[in-house]
């Protein structure tokens, strides 16, 4: 959706403008996973932005785990579940953790389902949730070094072994 063809009572802020029209697209089939997503230039000029603003229409799709982006390299769609990205959601911790933030008494960041002081909120502060995520990738990493090990050892030893 170019900006000519947005309705102008819409209030949604541009950037969420350009996400949802790539999400479309992506759902859409037109790009499948592992496509690389235009640079952040061509979404300026498509969607008559502002690079910050393309870069935050790209954050929007990264943090619902549909897009990831390498340094240097650009965007790409993420591998999903589902024919055509039809059946396509957001990963279990975005869902879980998407409500909206709030403080605590402490002025500590908080996000969950409900608010302070019920029995329904998360009182999982934003720190929590990073280092938790920061575990998790720390184990991944383990996991990886672990498999290049492997395969590295599996190389040496067909190349060391007998020849027909």
């Amino acid at each position: 959706m170019t900006p000519a063809s947005s309705p102008k009572h819409d209030r949604r802020p541009p950037y969420q403008h350009a996400a949802d029209e790539l999400r479309r697209e992506i759902k859409a089939g037109r790009y499948k996973p592992g496509d690389q997503l235009p640079p952040y230039r061509e979404l300026q000029e498509r969607f008559g932005v502002a690079n910050m603003t393309a870069r935050a229409a790209l954050n929007v799709l990264r943090d619902e785990g549909l897009i990831y982006t390498i340094q240097g390299r650009g965007s790409f769609v993420a591998d999903y579940e589902g024919k055509g990205g039809v059946d396509y959601t957001p990963p279990a911790w975005y869902l879980a953790n998407r409500a909206e933030p709030h403080g605590d008494e402490a002025g500590n960041l908080t996000i969950g389902k409900g608010k302070p002081g019920t029995p329904e909120a998360s009182e999982r502060t934003l720190a929590d949730m990073l280092t938790a995520l920061r575990d998790e990738i720390r184990a991944l990493s383990a996991e990886h070094q672990e498999l290049r090990r492997e395969v590295e050892a599996l190389k040496k030893a067909q190349q060391s072994g007998p020849r027909s």
